[in-house]
């Protein structure tokens, strides 16, 4: 297996080998584990890829999910998988069934050092965050979230999250950002319809402040959509909101994946107490 390189290796306080930013092994309880995990069917086991063959398997079900059941029209150079040029640059996080071995959820992160070497983020390209430039030194971009559709009862994406939580904190960052997907088709029916009111709610609640807010290159054209539907936001965007996530501004339309993208700003410091114990122990 080839080894990926350690991009974020500088960011670590500590002088070891790759994946010392991370826990070598974590239970979805978060508790970290130092020895083979002990296999217990439905378990969920959570890591961060180590080879290249780790991120494909990622990609696979990336692909599985963006293009087999959401529809994207993705350019890979390897069929069946999700690959951009961003991918090389990040860390992959991994859920996976203890049992099967099967990756069932993945995040990808690129860090502040990574984006730098890339030359921005992939919400660079859909939004202009000029009014963050005073964030990025100690902010990540979280993308390509993606749980198995078996597996979509909670215990994934809580595992993911609690992976996130302490890699923030073992890394001393404090902001994440990433463009949440509202889906364009709905009721068979392709339409911005559904992302035009779900802004329309989130906007009065969930904004965040005037200086953080970005600007999408391609604006979904709501002023022109009907934004009176009554509509919740994806399952994933309302975890978010309990997170105590913000909303950045207006949603941008990503043709390739059918989506609108709105964009999302997390800060450790928002996170609700309870999910700061949950997450953290603290």
């Amino acid at each position: 297996m080839k080894e990926l390189p350690n991009p974020t290796f500088a960011l670590s306080p500590q002088s070891l080998p790759r994946g010392s930013l991370h826990r070598p092994f974590t239970r979805f309880d978060g508790a970290s584990q130092s020895s083979t995990p002990r296999v217990e069917r439905g378990g969920l086991t959570v890591s961060w890829a180590n080879h290249v063959d780790e991120v494909r398997q990622a990609q696979r079900l990336r692909f599985q999910v963006f293009a087999q059941e959401m529809g994207a029209r993705l350019d890979t150079k390897f069929p069946g998988h999700d690959v951009d040029l961003f991918d090389n640059f990040c860390e992959h996080l991994l859920v996976r069934d203890e049992v099967t071995g099967e990756v069932v959820g993945t995040y990808r992160v690129l860090t502040p050092a990574q984006a730098k070497r890339v030359g921005s983020t992939y919400s660079d390209l859909e939004f202009d965050l000029t009014r963050l430039r005073g964030l990025r030194e100690r902010m990540v971009e979280l993308g390509r979230s993606c749980v198995h559709p078996d597996y979509r009862t909670g215990g994934v994406i809580m595992a993911l999250w609690g992976a996130l939580a302490e890699f923030m904190v073992r890394n001393q960052l404090d902001t994440m950002i990433g463009c949440a997907s509202i889906p364009m088709l709905h009721n068979g029916i392709v339409s911005g319809d559904v992302a035009a009111s779900i802004w329309q709610q989130l906007k009065t609640s969930h904004l965040a402040p005037i200086e953080h807010h970005v600007r999408p290159r391609l604006p979904l054209p709501v002023e022109r959509l009907d934004s009176s539907l009554a509509v919740e936001p994806p399952a994933l965007i309302k975890g978010y909101l309990r997170l105590g996530a913000k909303i950045l501004g207006a949603p941008a339309w990503d043709p390739d994946f059918n989506t609108a993208d709105l964009p999302m700003m997390m800060r450790i410091n928002d996170l609700p107490p309870r999910y700061r114990k949950h997450f953290l122990g603290a």
